[in-house]
């Protein structure tokens, strides 16, 4: 009896350990498929857009993706949004190729849409603006409206040059909304701090208008706050401006770029309120929507005694105090252009 009771314990340890090598061999077995169904890569070999309706399930979601050969399982995608919190968001979403179902999981649980990037330069105007949103297929709509909004009455200096990141299919009036509230946050974060504007200049209007003539005449930032104190020096010695950006917006109707054709000396006598060749001051509204720098450079503006200053052939500009260093800085650049195209013959600033 004692030796079958022993051999039958023998035999049930025996049992007990091969169950336990079999519960270890289950379980790596299911490791290793879940590990493959959700971090091997996905079998699509480039991205995809994916749509997903307001009102789709998490099991109508998963159909698709794997009828689509998104997935290698629907069940594994299951498995995967269950631990993301069990739900997924509307939107239209861009998967990259060879994402894995934990990837796309995460995007669908939190949202994360395919966006597409705005980059509006410093310096266009509204004009401008809008023909540049009508050449990014992605958004949509169209860029004016008369429904009384305040986008649909936007004028330049209205909207803050920057890069904008929005969701694909969003309106291209959107976009110019969130242009305008940026800069409206803008003004009234100026206003809040009670920051008086360097004379003559009167307030924000002020500053945008001179800022956006800053902007149009040197893309160079280092160089912005030295071409405002000019300006300012002028408007303290009630002489006139002479800015070349005012004459082509007056000559563009508010476009702001003469599209390839040289501005002359003929030009300069448009008769336009924004000719600051033939009118003093500032001209009556600004001629471009301004990104920071040029505001700054209008606020703090250099400290210097130039009255004028002309291009210097590379980018830059040459500034003078007197008349005599600037015609002769003038007379340099009208070599500088000859040699480039004899016909061309621009103003003095």
């Amino acid at each position: 009896m004692i030796f079958i009771w022993h051999n039958a314990s023998v035999m049930r340890r025996r049992t007990k350990k091969v169950f336990a090598r079999y519960l270890v061999i289950i379980a790596i077995a299911m490791v290793v498929v879940i590990y493959y169904a959700m971090c091997v890569r996905s079998p699509i070999r480039e991205s995809v857009m994916f749509y997903i309706n307001s009102g789709d399930t998490v099991t109508s979601v998963a159909r698709r993706l794997d009828s689509q050969k998104i997935v290698f399982s629907d069940m594994a995608f299951k498995i995967a949004i269950r631990m993301r919190g069990g739900r997924v968001q509307s939107g239209e979403y861009e998967i990259p190729r060879g994402a894995p179902v934990w990837q796309i999981a995460g995007m669908f649980a939190n949202g994360k849409i395919a966006t597409t990037k705005i980059v509006i330069p410093e310096g266009l105007t509204i004009l401008q603006i809008k023909d540049l949103l009508l050449n990014y297929s992605k958004l949509t709509g169209d860029v004016n409206c008369d429904d009384g909004r305040a986008v649909c009455d936007l004028a330049d200096g209205d909207v803050f040059p920057d890069t904008y990141y929005v969701a694909r299919g969003t309106s291209r009036l959107a976009v110019l909304e969130l242009a305008r509230k940026k800069m409206l946050d803008i003004k009234n974060n100026w206003m809040r701090m009670h920051r008086n504007p360097p004379a003559p200049l009167r307030g924000w209007d002020d500053v945008i208008t001179l800022a956006s003539i800053v902007q149009k005449e040197t893309p160079k930032t280092s160089e912005m706050k030295i071409v405002a104190s000019v300006y300012l020096n002028r408007l303290r010695r009630g002489m006139r401006l002479q800015a070349d950006p005012t004459v082509v917006y007056a000559l563009t109707d508010g476009y702001g770029d003469m599209r390839g054709e040289p501005l002359l000396r003929g030009h300069l006598k448009i008769d336009s309120p924004y000719n600051t060749y033939r009118n003093n001051g500032l001209p009556p509204a600004p001629i471009a929507n301004v990104g920071s720098h040029a505001i700054r450079a209008v606020m703090n503006p250099a400290d210097t005694k130039y009255l004028y200053f002309v291009a210097d052939g590379r980018g830059g500009h040459k500034f003078s105090a007197d008349y005599e260093s600037h015609m002769k800085n003038h007379a340099d650049w009208r070599e500088i252009k000859k040699l480039n195209n004899p016909e061309l013959e621009s103003g003095n600033n």
